[in-house]
C-alpha cells in the first residue's frame, strides 16, 4: 500500500472548522487569508474566534462533532499531518513506512507534553488501544483506526498491525488526536482539560461561554516542522459560543473578534465590507432517517416517500442562500480520495403523486386531518437540525415541514445546538429524520456511520444495515486508495437508491478573518494563524 495524499474532515458532523456538524476527518483548500512571508505580523496578541456550538466535555477522542475537533487541534497533535495539496507531512512522526498491513512510524526525538512529560512510543501505543477498545465507545473506531488494530512499542518506533484493510490508512492517522500519559491514566481530567503535546494548553474553560487556550513555548514539532517560536503567533486564543451568526458579523465588522465561519447571509454583508475569508468546499445539506426499531422511518417505503416529496433543488437553494451547488459524493472535502459524480440520477426524484402513492401502498391513509395514519396510528415524525446551518437551516428546514405536510406527514422540526443533536443521534435515538452533514474526503471513513454496529454502541446513528452498499464497500476496502473509487461510488448509490442517506447541498463555507491571517485544512491550522500589527 502507497501514501495516501487524501486526507478527510476529523469530526462527525457532524464537521468544520469547528460548526458544521460531524467531523470524520477532512480538509479545506487554504485562502485567501493564509500567512504570507510579507505580512507584518505582531506578537503577544490574542486571536479570537467565535463558534455557533459548544464542543460539550473535550475529551479528544470522545466526540466525532467537528466543534470538538477544531478546539483539539490547538492543544493536541497528530502522528502526521496532511498539506493543503494533500500531501502527508511529518508532525509527531518524523518518518513512516506502510508494508501491506503493517505501518511502521518514527517518533521525532524530545516531544514533550503540556505537563513537562516525555511522549513516547508506549504513549502512542496506550492512544490506540484506547481507541480500538469497543468498551472505551470512541466514534473514531472503525473510522480512523481499523478494528482489532494493534499497537507496539520500540524504543521511538511505533509499529501498527492492521487487522482489515485501510484504503487511505496515512490520512486517518493525521487525525487521530494524541492524549498524554496523565490524561490516559485519568480521562475523567480531559473533561474540561487537556493533557497533549500541542502548541497551547487549556487555561479556561467556561462551557457554552468561551474556552481560552495560551501559547506553549518551545514547540517544535508541529506540521511539517512548524514551531511556537514565529513571528505573529497569537499568545492567546480565546474561543467564543455564540449561536447567531449576525451578532458574530458585527463582532467581526467592529474588531472584537478575530474570525468566524458564517453560512447564511451575512457571509453577503461581511465580503462587501471589504473582509478576507478562507473558503472550504464542504457538504452541508444531507439528510438522515432512523431506522431503529420503533420509528416509521424503518419502513422503506416511508424513507422513499419522505425523499420524494422534497424538491431537493429548492432546498439547496434555501440552505445556501442561492450559492451552493448539487453535491456529488459523500466525501466532499478537497482533496478528494475519489473524483466524480455518484449521486446525480441516483437520489429518488421530487414526485408529489409517487410519494403519496408509496404511503397509500405501505397502509397510511389521510385522515379528516389531513394527516395520514396506519392501525390508529398518524405518521407523526420528529426532525432535528443542528443550528450551525444558520439562517438557511431554518429556512430550509420550514421549507421541508411544509412539503411534509402537504403528503400527509406531520413532521415537527427541532432545531439544536451541534452538542444535543449529536446527543440524540448516537445517545437517546430521540429523532425520525435528522440534517447532520458528515464531511470527509475519503470514502472508507464514512462506512463506520453507515453500517457496522448502531448506536449507541457503535457510529452507525441511522441503524442502516444495505447489503448492497456493503458488498461494493467490500471491494473498495480492499483496494489500493482510488483505485477503488468505482466500487466506492457504487456503495454509495446503494445508499441514495434506498433512501438511506440523501445529500442534497454543497456549498463553499467562509472563515471570514480580521486583524489576521490564517490556513484551513479541515479546521483551522493552529500554528498557521499570524497577528497583524
Amino acid at each position: 500500500m502507497t501514501p495516501t495524499r487524501t486526507r478527510a474532515l476529523a469530526a462527525l458532523a457532524l464537521t468544520l472548522t469547528g460548526s458544521l456538524g460531524l467531523a470524520a476527518c477532512g480538509s479545506g483548500a487554504p485562502g485567501t487569508a493564509a500567512p504570507g512571508a510579507s505580512a507584518a505580523y505582531a506578537g503577544g496578541k490574542t486571536f479570537t474566534l467565535n463558534l455557533a456550538s459548544d464542543p460539550g466535555a473535550l475529551d479528544p477522542q470522545g466526540s466525532a462533532t467537528s466543534a470538538l475537533f477544531g478546539l483539539t487541534q490547538y492543544a493536541y497533535d497528530n502522528l502526521v499531518s496532511v498539506a493543503a495539496d494533500g500531501s502527508i507531512q511529518p508532525q509527531l512522526a518524523a518518518s513512516w513506512t506502510v508494508d501491506g498491513s503493517t505501518i511502521t512510524l518514527q517518533l521525532k526525538d524530545g516531544i514533550t507534553c503540556a505537563d513537562g512529560t516525555a511522549f513516547t512510543a508506549k504513549t502512542v501505543v496506550d492512544n490506540i488501544t484506547y481507541v480500538v477498545n469497543p468498551d472505551n465507545k470512541s466514534p473514531f473506531l472503525g473510522v480512523f483506526i481499523p478494528a482489532g488494530t494493534t499497537a507496539s512499542a520500540s524504543g521511538s518506533t511505533v509499529t501498527l498491525k492492521l487487522a482489515t484493510p485501510a484504503p487511505f490508512v496515512l490520512t486517518s492517522l493525521a487525525n487521530l488526536p494524541m492524549v498524554c500519559d496523565a490524561g490516559m491514566k485519568d480521562r475523567s481530567t480531559l473533561k474540561a482539560g487537556t493533557n497533549g503535546t500541542g502548541p497551547y494548553v487549556l487555561t479556561e474553560a467556561v462551557p457554552s461561554t468561551r474556552y481560552t487556550y495560551e501559547l506553549r513555548k518551545g514547540y517544535t514539532w508541529g506540521p511539517g516542522g512548524a514551531t511556537t517560536a514565529e513571528a505573529g503567533m497569537p499568545a492567546k486564543v480565546v474561543v467564543k459560543i455564540v449561536a447567531n451568526e449576525t451578532t458574530s458579523a458585527n463582532e467581526l465588522l467592529a474588531g472584537t473578534i478575530s474570525a468566524v465561519q458564517i453560512t447564511g447571509p451575512d457571509a453577503d454583508r461581511l465580503a462587501r465590507a471589504g473582509l478576507e475569508s478562507v473558503g472550504m468546499q464542504a457538504l452541508i445539506g444531507e439528510q438522515w432517517y432512523n431506522q431503529g426499531d420503533g420509528h416509521a422511518t424503518a419502513d422503506p417505503a416511508v424513507r422513499m416517500a419522505l425523499t420524494q416529496a422534497l424538491d431537493l433543488k429548492q432546498l439547496q437553494i434555501a440552505l445556501t442562500s442561492g450559492k451552493g451547488a448539487p453535491p456529488t459524493q459523500l466525501a466532499a472535502l478537497e482533496p478528494l480520495g475519489c473524483v466524480g459524480d455518484a449521486v446525480t440520477g441516483h437520489v429518488p426524484s421530487f414526485d408529489v403523486a409517487a410519494a403519496g402513492a408509496a404511503l397509500d401502498a405501505a397502509g397510511w391513509t389521510k385522515g379528516p386531518d389531513g394527516i395520514r395514519a396506519k392501525d390508529g396510528k398518524k405518521l407523526s415524525l420528529t426532525f432535528i437540525y443542528p443550528n450551525s446551518l444558520g439562517t438557511g437551516g431554518g429556512a430550509a428546514a420550514e421549507l421541508a415541514v411544509a412539503a411534509w405536510k402537504a403528503a400527509g406527514v406531520e413532521v415537527t422540526a427541532k432545531q439544536q445546538t451541534q452538542t444535543e443533536a449529536s446527543g440524540a443521534v448516537f445517545g437517546t435515538g430521540a429523532w425520525d429524520i435528522v440534517w447532520m452533514p458528515l464531511n470527509v474526503s475519503t470514502p472508507d471513513q464514512v462506512m463506520p456511520f453507515v453500517s457496522g454496529t448502531t448506536a449507541p454502541k457503535g457510529t452507525n446513528f441511522a441503524s442502516i444495515d444495505n447489503a448492497d452498499y456493503l458488498a461494493h464497500a467490500t471491494k473498495g476496502m480492499s483496494a489500493n486508495g482510488s483505485e477503488g473509487c468505482k466500487d466506492w461510488f457504487a456503495a454509495e448509490q446503494a445508499l441514495y437508491k434506498a433512501a438511506d442517506v440523501v445529500p442534497f447541498a454543497n456549498n463553499v463555507v467562509p472563515t471570514f478573518v480580521k486583524g489576521a491571517k490564517l490556513s484551513i485544512i479541515g479546521s483551522i491550522v493552529p500554528t498557521s494563524i499570524r497577528m497583524l500589527g
